[in-house]
Formats: structure tokens, C-alpha cells, sequence
């Protein structure tokens, strides 16, 4: 009876474990994930992402994806930049990329914009603020970054 409770053990973590052969796990939503700084010498800059399944049509579910930073420096600041956008992929997959707006507050904006139409499965997934050029359509380098892994 004592060799079949550790049998037992390594059977449920063989065949129940949550995780598939590449060791991914998909994100329990909805989640919430923090977006830290890419430079760690901007300690007041952060984000949170809001992750969940949302039905808006009669067709099946899709993930939406929400997006809240502060405290970030103005566009103009980085470079030749007017505004921010939510950045979400895949690598060597798929990307989406919404803006974020900026509200009028008095010391600097809070960015924050949504995408609803995903339909990809996100395990591998990052999320990014990043810097964009509303005239020319270019996107800039992340300021703000995080793995979906890390969503609880």
C-alpha cells in the first residue's frame, strides 16, 4: 500500500498536470498583469492589463485586452512619437496593435485603450506599451513589457 501511494502521485502529475509537453500553460481568465518598465530607470512608469473572454456578438467568445499605464514621460520625449499603443504577440506568430488615449489630467495623462476581437490562443503571448507615430503609422520600441505566462 505504501509503494502505490507515491505511484499514485507521479500518475496525477503525469496525466493531470496543467501544463502540455513544452511546459505552456494558458492563462486562467480573466487576469490582471502588471507591465514594468523595459528601463529600469523609469521606476514610476507601470501598466496593468486586464485579459478576459468576452462575447460582444452572437458568435463565440474572444479575448479582449485592456490596457492602463501612467506616470510615462511624453511621446515627444522618445523621439519622433505622438502617442502610445497597446502591443500584443505572438512571437513570429501574429501581433495586434490598439491605441491607447490619453485623459486630461493635471500631472501627465493615464494612456489606456482596449482590443476585443482576438480569437488566438495567448499562452505565449507578450503585451507591451509601446511608442507610435500617429502620422506615418510607425510603431516604436516597447516602454513598458510583460509575458502573459505571468497573468493571475
Amino acid at each position: 500500500m505504501k509503494k502505490a501511494i507515491p505511484l499514485f502521485i507521479i500518475l496525477v502529475i503525469i496525466f493531470v498536470a496543467p501544463t502540455d509537453a513544452k511546459g505552456n500553460v494558458e492563462p486562467v481568465m480573466p487576469c490582471g498583469l502588471i507591465l514594468e518598465p523595459v528601463n529600469n530607470s523609469e521606476i514610476n512608469e507601470k501598466g496593468v492589463a486586464l485579459i478576459y473572454k468576452v462575447k460582444l456578438t452572437s458568435s463565440f467568445p474572444r479575448t479582449s485586452i485592456s490596457i492602463h499605464a501612467i506616470h510615462l514621460l511624453r511621446p515627444s520625449d522618445y523621439g519622433e512619437y505622438d502617442s502610445f499603443e497597446g502591443f500584443s504577440f505572438i512571437e513570429n506568430e501574429i501581433s495586434w496593435r490598439f491605441k491607447l488615449y490619453p485623459t486630461p489630467e493635471e500631472d501627465g495623462p493615464t494612456w489606456a485603450g482596449r482590443i476585443d476581437d482576438i480569437t488566438a490562443n495567448l499562452e505565449n503571448s507578450k503585451l507591451e506599451v509601446r511608442l507610435a507615430n500617429s502620422k506615418t503609422g510607425k510603431v516604436g520600441p516597447a516602454i513598458l513589457s510583460n509575458s502573459i505566462s505571468l497573468c493571475h
